[in-house]
């Protein structure tokens, strides 16, 4: 989806959790897609308010929740945990103003749209107030399906996710980096604890709270996610997700089972033209997308393509992407460019 252009309409703008690690994200992709931002309106909890965050040069003070309201902006982009919006979300909306939120709180609600632009932003109407944003590992995973079930129809999914601990937030890239230091450096020093076990030189096969079937709820979000944004309740989906010692963005090794048959070459054509993909795949010259390629940029990054040997009409792919980007505050952008552009907001 194209960037903003510099534009004449302007709007108030608010982003609920700004002083966070996606909050900082959201207020960084705003400015770089030239989003027509009037008045910057930064909201965190109780304890950061009177706190100041800069946006274009500008310094702007953090608000409590009852005063951005007061305010009345056009747009309130959630990033501040379930909880919470479950809790404001629904003020912001009777105060008519359009909430597009980054938790996990209202996206397999059937009255929220569950949207990712490029593959169904035709769901949204004026009238939806609530817009939810989905999964990072879910996004860059059905941008990079969703051609290929228009085209060949998917049957089932199985994916394995390798996540940046950018994920998990702040504390964990703190624990990452004080592991790391104590390790390369031998510097003894403090250092919070985001998970129950290393991170560095480690691999935990745990993302979220353990379900009651024995998968994590991160695992659970995939599968369910999936088929809403893709409007395809009969897509089955299995998945395992991992939290690796990276910073640059979520990794996925995904099988894909078609109903009919495909040809590699096209598959590789119909990627290369869809909206934000990206084909790197160039197996002579050892060319594959990587987090650190896909760092601070907002494209899906797909390569590894090759045939499944061992069944028909599946496929084996290895997609990449920023998760805080695209996986996060680019796509709640995108969300807010199309309501714009649509004159929905």
């Amino acid at each position: 989806m194209p960037q903003a252009e510099e534009q004449e309409v302007n709007m108030k703008v608010a982003v609920v959790g700004a002083t966070g690690l996606v909050g900082s994200k959201m207020l960084q992709v705003l400015a770089e897609r030239n989003f027509p931002v009037t008045e910057l309106v930064p909201v965190a909890s109780e304890r950061s308010v009177g706190k100041e965050v800069e946006f274009k040069g500008t310094k702007y003070k953090v608000v409590s929740m009852t005063d951005a309201i007061a305010v009345k902006p056009a747009v309130a982009i959630f990033s501040a945990g379930g909880g919470t919006s479950l809790e404001w979300a629904p003020k912001f909306a009777e105060a008519g103003i359009t909430v597009i939120d980054n938790s996990s709180a209202w996206r397999m609600d059937p009255s929220k749209p569950l949207v990712v632009p490029e593959i169904n932003a035709d769901v949204l109407t004026a009238n939806d107030k609530i817009i939810a944003n989905p999964n990072c590992s879910t996004i860059q995973m059905v941008v990079a399906l969703n051609p290929l079930h228009k085209k060949y129809g998917i049957r089932r999914i199985v994916v394995s996710t390798y996540q940046s601990v950018t994920g998990t937030g702040v504390k964990a890239v703190d624990q990452l980096q004080g592991e790391r230091a104590r390790q390369v450096k031998g510097e003894v020093t403090d250092y919070p604890m985001a998970y129950k076990y290393p991170i560095d030189l480690n691999v935990i096969p745990q993302i979220d709270v353990f379900l009651d079937n024995g998968y994590t709820k991160e695992e659970m979000k995939m599968v369910k996610e999936t088929c809403k944004i893709m409007r395809d309740d009969n897509i089955k989906v299995t998945a395992t997700t991992v939290r690796i010692p990276v910073m640059g963005g979520h990794s996925e090794a995904v099988n894909v089972e078609f109903e009919n048959e495909y040809e590699l070459q096209e598959v590789r054509s119909l990627l290369q033209s869809s909206p934000g993909v990206v084909v790197v795949d160039d197996v002579a010259t050892q060319q594959y997308p990587m987090p650190m390629d896909a760092h601070d940029k907002d494209e899906v990054f797909v390569g590894r393509l090759r045939r499944d040997e061992s069944q028909p009409k599946t496929l084996n792919m290895w997609v990449v992407s920023d998760n805080l980007r695209k996986g996060a505050a680019t796509n709640a952008v995108q969300i807010a460019e199309y309501l714009l552009a649509k004159t929905l907001i």
